[in-house]
């Protein structure tokens, strides 16, 4: 009864540990939050993955939105695209867009 006990103890302590992957787009996000804060030299407040689009085989597009808050305490939303190629992992182009929503 013993063993029984402790086998079950031990599945139950090893079936709860997960280990989960970094998502495909987080070496994305990374750089979407730096480029921002060389930009505007703001706070991120929040982050947001919006998606990403295949535009052709040879580039792609992974859209943030950031919300962040400047030295002089403005609070808005900026919307980071960045281009590249999925084959590669060269960016193309990183274009940045203001929203107050």
């Amino acid at each position: 009864m013993k063993k029984i006990l402790i086998s079950f103890l031990a599945i139950l302590i090893f079936s709860t540990v997960t280990v989960e992957a970094a998502p495909e787009y987080a070496k994305w996000g990374k750089i979407a939050v730096e480029e921002t804060q060389k930009r505007y030299n703001a706070v991120i407040i929040d982050y947001k993955h919006i998606g990403r689009t295949e535009l052709t085989p040879k580039k792609s597009e992974e859209k943030f939105k950031l919300w962040i808050r400047s030295k002089a305490g403005n609070e808005f939303g900026v919307f980071v695209s960045i281009q590249f190629d999925p084959l590669t992992d060269t960016i193309q182009s990183i274009q940045f867009s203001e929203t107050n929503r």
